[in-house]
């Protein structure tokens, strides 16, 4: 068995695209290796800036010799048939063999494959993994690159290292030809240096300030950050994403920690931490005040990709680059105080929404309407009209102002910081700093009323106004982020406990009824509540069995999910799954059946004495129907699945002891009219057709 060692070395691959790169030469790898017979167990595979590295270990010397078999057409076949047999398994006819197959002779033919060195397999699967190796971006260069069919990668390739237990595995790709050396650090390390195989690989590129595993260097700026912070007293923010994006932009990573002049506090602590981390890959720090809360230091840490003689030269100059970012940021800062919330929503005039929707200004005006009904008619949630209704009139301001601007994910929350400074009550500021809340599945519900009517009727109307013009998401392809905005709507109505019916709104929304708008909305939503659910442990079909009222799609998403829940629950039980396949028995029959309707005959119309358990059916619909419609109308569904309880016993006696098909045709149609009553006192609760299984 033989380790191999694999590596491709560029000029600086984007942090962004390591780890994908990554997958991307596993993949390729296996794929190689597994069409050349090759196993492959556990692969290493590491990335700096400059290298991604492969190593496989326990590959075999050689393959094994394979003897293949191919059945083909039978002897008095056509010869054109038999000759493009041959040719498609690479033998003569003189080569063929026959075996008796059921009685008749046919051909077949052997094919000898002999063993393989799997360093020849090896130096041909790496040009071929290196023509076919997907980035997001790539380029060509030199001399070659006026031809399409010269090699394109992330960045010029520089170097192939390709050693199989020592030995090199000869290939050449555009001109560049495999070997045993590459280079160690850029500022650390001169020269070349000679790589003796896998196992000295990662030492000798560590003795020359490389460290190779991302996974290692990830560790050292994490721990190396929060010993830094620790030793200056402030505490480090953490931030996986960073850790890992400054482990993809150095090879030596050491972390050290900076100070920033304090009159920039002065600004949203927000704002200097995107600064930081977007401009600067740099991490800020917190700090305990003497009244024991948390705010951001006047500290960052940064990670050098140099362990330099003197760090504090290397920080200063950090410093003074952060320091002009921060000044920028102030100056927005200040800049856009100069004029009210109510100025900058001027702008939004200017803005287009959507080319068939109008403005921004078009939409925000909607959204203060709808957020005031909600509050005000709907009371759901009950606020204060008028803060409401100013909220939502200077929800969007900030999207014109210079900080918005330069750090678009900081929309929402420096209109409520604008806010804020502009002395509006802390409903308004809080509003509007919150209402695209909540954004994904881990984010903050809001509760607060005025926040809450805002967030609806932004998210309301982005779904409106898009159905309304039929664009809906389609595959995975959701632009205006529809998906998002119907499950921001399920969490708001799940968390504060509302009953929000959609043709109430749709109707409040452009002052017209409008039942197919609401209806499709509905539809729509209920997948969105089906796919959350599901990840709770109610089943999709539950949802879809919750999902009608009145004979049309359900306009109220908290009772479709209270309905579901409940059916799950019941469904689970001894009753529940009885019962369900006794409706599936009785749909079953009605539909083999062809029954056309009819009502059961009461028992003084009936032409003959029905039997005990059909009586004892008759006995339980009647009391157990008009209880479960009941709950139903009470939208207490435990009580009305709690009623279709009563029905399993007598659902299965009748099964057990009726003939449902009697050859008395006065028998049978009762009969099927009474299984056709009980399916629909089921279907009063839930419509069980749609449950599988």
């Amino acid at each position: 068995m033989a380790d191999f060692l694999l590596e491709l070395r560029s000029e600086e691959i984007p942090a962004r695209m390591q780890k994908g790169a990554r997958g991307e030469l596993e993949k390729l790898f296996r794929r190689e290796m597994d069409a050349a017979g090759v196993a492959v167990g556990d692969l290493t595979i590491w990335s700096t800036p400059r290298r991604l590295a492969l190593i496989a270990r326990d590959l075999p010397t050689e393959t094994e010799a394979v003897r293949e078999e191919a059945k083909g057409p039978p002897i008095g076949a056509p010869d054109q048939a038999v000759d493009g047999f041959c040719r498609k398994n690479g033998v003569t006819r003189g080569q063929l063999q026959t075996r008796d197959v059921k009685g008749r002779a046919t051909y077949f033919a052997v094919i000898e494959k002999p063993g393989q060195a799997v360093a020849d397999l090896l130096a041909a699967a790496i040009p071929v993994i290196i023509r076919d190796f997907s980035w997001p971006k790539s380029m060509r260069w030199g001399d070659a690159s006026i031809s399409s069919e010269s090699t394109r990668w992330v960045r010029p390739l520089s170097g192939i290292v390709a050693l199989l237990d020592g030995e090199l595995v000869p290939c050449v790709t555009d001109g560049l030809a495999s070997g045993r050396v590459t280079i160690g650090h850029r500022f650390h390390s001169t020269g070349e240096i000679e790589i003796a195989g896998a196992d000295d690989y990662a030492d000798i590129l560590r003795e020359a300030c490389v460290i190779v595993d991302h996974e290692e260097r990830s560790g050292i700026i994490r721990e190396g950050a929060r010993k830094a912070a620790k030793a200056a007293g402030v505490t480090v923010v953490e931030d996986e994403g960073l850790v890992v994006e400054n482990a993809g932009l150095t090879e030596w990573p050491v972390p050290l920690l900076g100070r920033f002049d304090e009159a920039f506090l002065d600004v949203p602590p927000e704002v200097i931490q995107l600064t930081a981390r977007v401009n600067q890959k740099y991490f800020v720090c917190e700090e305990r005040t003497p009244n024991g809360t948390t705010r951001l230091a006047n500290a960052f840490i940064c990670t050098a990709n140099i362990a330099a003689e003197d760090p504090a030269v290397v920080v200063d100059g950090n410093r003074k680059v952060l320091a002009a970012r921060l000044a920028d940021a102030r100056f927005f800062w200040e800049l856009d105080q100069k004029n009210t919330l109510a100025s900058h929503a001027e702008g939004l005039e200017r803005i287009t929404f959507h080319e068939k929707l109008g403005t921004v200004a078009d939409k925000v005006d909607r959204v203060a309407k709808l957020a005031s009904w909600l509050v005000f008619d709907a009371k759901a949630p009950n606020g204060d009209h008028n803060l409401t209704r100013r909220a939502a009139e200077l929800s969007k301001a900030d999207l014109v102002t210079e900080m918005v601007g330069e750090f678009p994910e900081l929309q929402g929350l420096m209109g409520g910081y604008y806010a804020q400074k502009e002395g509006l009550p802390t409903e308004v500021s809080d509003a509007i700093r919150d209402h695209y809340k909540p954004v994904g599945q881990g984010d903050d519900v809001p509760t607060a009323p005025t926040t809450v009517a805002v967030s609806l009727a932004d998210k309301l109307d982005n779904l409106l106004s898009f159905f309304k013009i039929d664009i809906l998401p389609t595959g995975s392809k959701d632009p205006f982020a529809l998906r998002r905005a119907a499950l921001g709507y399920i969490r708001l109505i799940q968390e504060n406990s509302l009953k929000l019916s959609l043709d109430e709104v749709v109707h409040a929304w452009d002052s017209q009824p409008n039942t197919a708008l609401a209806e499709k909305l509905a539809e729509f939503l209920h997948d969105r509540l089906a796919v959350q659910l599901r990840d709770q442990g109610v089943r999709y079909d539950f949802v879809a069995a919750s999902q009608t009222w009145a004979s049309g799609p359900d306009l109220r998403i908290d009772r479709v999910e209270a309905r579901a829940r409940s059916l799950a629950a019941f469904l689970e039980t001894d009753d529940g799954s009885n019962l369900l396949a006794g409706y599936k028995r009785a749909a079953n029959i009605l539909k083999k059946e062809e029954w056309q309707g009819g009502e059961y005959p009461s028992g003084k119309d009936l032409s003959y004495t029905p039997e005990p358990s059909e009586k004892a059916l008759i006995d339980a619909l009647d009391a157990a129907a008009p209880k479960a419609a009941s709950a139903v109308e009470a939208e207490d569904f435990e009580a009305a699945m709690a009623a279709l309880a009563t029905l399993r016993a007598p659902i299965d006696a009748f099964f057990d002891n009726v003939i449902v098909n009697d050859p008395d045709a006065d028998k049978r149609a009762a009969r099927l009219a009474l299984l056709a009553r009980f399916r629909d006192a089921v279907h009063q609760v839930a419509d069980f057709s749609r449950i599988e299984g």
